[in-house]
């Protein structure tokens, strides 16, 4: 059995029992699941923890369902990165990347909540998800879906980049391109959720799909040693990322696993789509959504469900947010790969491009431990650098040539 107690309104403190329900029946708040922390903490322990699989089912009493799946992809326990040859070039100390680009069915962080999503949908007695999707939570849920026999519905801006597209068609779910942005998307699937009886893992799972975000959190700690680092930077779509990995650093203290929580949490988004960061500069709570226009789409979500929560979040902890341009995401992707060999999305460049002017600016320190959250595989974004990398060097088969290419490399003029 699990630790869950019920799901809770984040706004009006109403409780619930565990069903497919997303918001308060009385405020329209969102849920949120709660916990027996005291159970926990009387179960739980590091070497329970360590001794267990590397997958996120690792920390399963602090995760939404009552065990772990038996027939799920294996998904978690990425590597988290000593990140040198970076921290010299940006002028800090002591950097990590919790690399989600690799050691996922699909590549991306999505895969971890999908992973909790579908499994408690399996246990509700759905046999059809669903989702609305800017491309990583479509190959994510096509992917854990068709390896758990779901049927699957799964919702995309027509505007989508192809290799995204085909990234979720390999899997052969029921692809539907909608002609909009993703809030257009988004808003279509609300009203078929209300008429199918289908689980949407980011409409009516969501409370529980959101929970999967906190593996991400509970792996730092993990990874550095049963330790909070100083500062984290967070991409911000929905802004639930940001909420749940804060949430797994405060819970690793109420059950006992770390002693304390010093951490500063930054967002990190796209100047062409950040409402949550633009919130955050002036200084207030009220998310005014936007139209994006941003080659971050796996970030272009102009009115987050879950923005407000997000700047609660930054002003809790004392951090901040930044944005950054499209030119100044694909120079921080090239960046991280020619530093530390990891190829991100442009999310990811999102995230660097951001802390790189957060350091700049004083907000995070030189001798902070700095941990930078990198959540997709450069592989699905590859459009956006077309025009932004080197040609290779053109030879005919023979030494002469390569050696007249050679020269000019070494004399620096190639």
């Amino acid at each position: 059995m699990g630790f869950i107690k019920g799901l809770k309104c984040r706004e009006c403190g109403r409780e619930y029992e565990i069903n497919p329900v997303y918001v308060c029946e009385f405020c329209f708040g969102p849920l949120e699941v709660i916990y027996d922390y005291e159970g926990i903490r009387g179960v739980l322990t590091r070497e329970k923890i360590e001794s267990r699989p590397r997958n996120i089912w690792r920390y399963r009493e602090l995760l939404p369902v009552e065990g772990e799946p038996d027939n799920a992809l294996d998904t978690g326990f990425t590597p988290l990165v000593r990140a040198d040859n970076l921290a010299r070039a940006i002028g800090v100390k002591e950097l990590y990347i919790k690399d989600d680009t690799v050691a996922h069915p699909t590549l991306s962080f999505k895969d971890r909540v999908v992973a909790v999503a579908l499994a408690r949908a399996e246990e509700f007695g759905f046999d059809t998800v669903a989702c609305a999707s800017t491309g990583n939570l479509a190959h994510s849920v096509s992917a854990h879906g068709a390896k758990a026999g779901f049927k699957r519905f799964i919702f995309i801006p027509a505007s989508l980049e192809k290799s995204k597209i085909i990234a979720s068609l390999v899997y052969e779910p029921n692809l539907i391109a909608v002609n909009g942005n993703y809030d257009d998307v988004n808003r279509l699937c609300s009203e078929i959720a209300n008429k199918y009886n289908w689980a949407f893992v980011n409409i009516n799972i969501r409370p529980f799909y959101a929970e999967g975000s906190k593996t991400q959190g509970f792996e730092i700690i993990e990874q550095l040693g049963w330790r909070a680092p100083d500062v984290v930077v967070v991409p911000c779509a929905s802004g639930s990322l940001m909420t749940k990995i804060w949430k797994s650093f405060k819970e690793m203290k109420e059950v006992g696993l770390i002693e304390e929580v010093h951490t500063r949490v930054y967002a990190a988004q796209a100047t062409g789509c950040s409402p949550i960061v633009t919130a955050i500069k002036q200084g207030i709570d009220v998310i005014r959504p936007v139209k994006p226009n941003t080659i971050a789409k796996s970030l272009a979500i102009g009115n987050p469900a879950d923005g407000y929560y997000a700047t609660k979040v930054v002003s809790e902890s004392g951090g901040y947010g930044e944005d950054v341009s499209d030119e100044e995401i694909v120079e921080a992707i090239k960046l991280l790969a020619r530093t530390e060999g990891i190829f991100a999305e442009t999310a990811g460049g999102v995230t660097l491009g951001s802390a790189i002017k957060l350091i700049r600016a004083g907000h995070i320190k030189e001798d902070d431990t700095i941990v930078l959250c990198i959540t997709g595989n450069g592989l699905k974004t590859q459009e956006a650098l077309s025009g932004h990398t080197p040609e290779p060097h053109h030879i005919e088969p023979n030494l002469d040539s390569f050696e007249k290419v050679l020269r000019q490399i070494e004399g620096g003029s190639g």
